[in-house]
């Protein structure tokens, strides 16, 4: 099992709470990012696409383009899969994938394809900084000059000890579900984050069940990114005066 695979491997059938509200933070600062892109160039590639709320934007952001979503953990590309199946749009212009950020970069300079555009959100701190700059190198490759690469920092540079908060706190028909997300550092660069979802029953009476799960995450910054990559970065925090999730933007080398 891949580290992302098992990261989300028994809290995955919750991730739906909260996919949406992330992708809202996110959109803003996506449109930033492939603003301009040619889809004439070829497929835009998501990697680590989830349940399919960031392949949504995509869609809607580079109307001309194909997208490749690829997703190793089975609980989420479950309903990715069954998302795209459902959308008549999605379901013309999507091909999902089981292949990992490690599989692509190993596979991508054999094949030589082209994509227009890449998305990595919730996968780079998840691969070590040598799995990192494989898979650059090989986005790299397969994009046309300047082309994006958007990828998610999560908000965390450096690691740092965050105390157990509530993230998320939502109501499905007679139940109440909670989020609980904890980190604490675990080496030099890495954090180990700790997740909980606790299930309770009608108006949030007793528990009637709670799912853990625990990751490393390597920490990394839009500058970490440049150095590790080689390639122009610029960081995305705030489109039209609002905050937005933090993204950085790589550029693919000049001709």
């Amino acid at each position: 099992m891949s580290t992302v695979e098992s990261a989300y491997s028994a809290a995955g059938e919750f991730y739906e709470l909260v996919a949406e509200r992330q992708a809202a933070s996110s959109g803003p600062a996506l449109t930033v990012a492939l603003a301009g892109v040619d889809p004439a160039a070829g497929p835009v590639l998501e990697i680590g696409a989830g349940t399919g709320r960031i392949t949504e934007l995509i869609a809607r952001e580079v109307p001309g383009a194909s997208i490749v979503a690829t997703e190793p953990a089975t609980t989420m590309r479950a309903v990715l899969t069954s998302r795209v199946a459902g959308d008549p749009g999605l379901r013309e212009r999507v091909t999902v994938t089981a292949e990992s950020a490690q599989d692509l970069a190993a596979r991508l300079p054999r094949t030589g394809e082209r994509f227009c555009a890449a998305v990595v959100f919730g996968v780079a701190g998840h691969l070590d900084p040598g799995e990192r700059r494989a898979l650059w190198s090989a986005l790299d490759g397969a994009l046309p000059p300047g082309a994006p690469i958007a990828v998610d920092l999560m908000g965390v540079a450096a690691p740092r000890t965050i105390p157990p908060v509530r993230m998320l706190r939502e109501r499905v028909g007679d139940q109440v579900y909670e989020w609980w997300s904890a980190g604490e550092p675990s080496g030099a660069g890495r954090m180990r984050f700790d997740t909980t979802w606790k299930v309770f029953g009608p108006a949030g009476g007793a528990p009637v069940r709670e799912v853990s799960e625990s990751y490393q995450w390597h920490t990394l910054g839009t500058a970490d990114l440049a150095a590790e990559s080689g390639l122009a970065a610029e960081q995305v925090t705030e489109v039209n005066s609002r905050t937005t999730a933090e993204i950085a933007i790589l550029r693919g080398r000049p001709a």
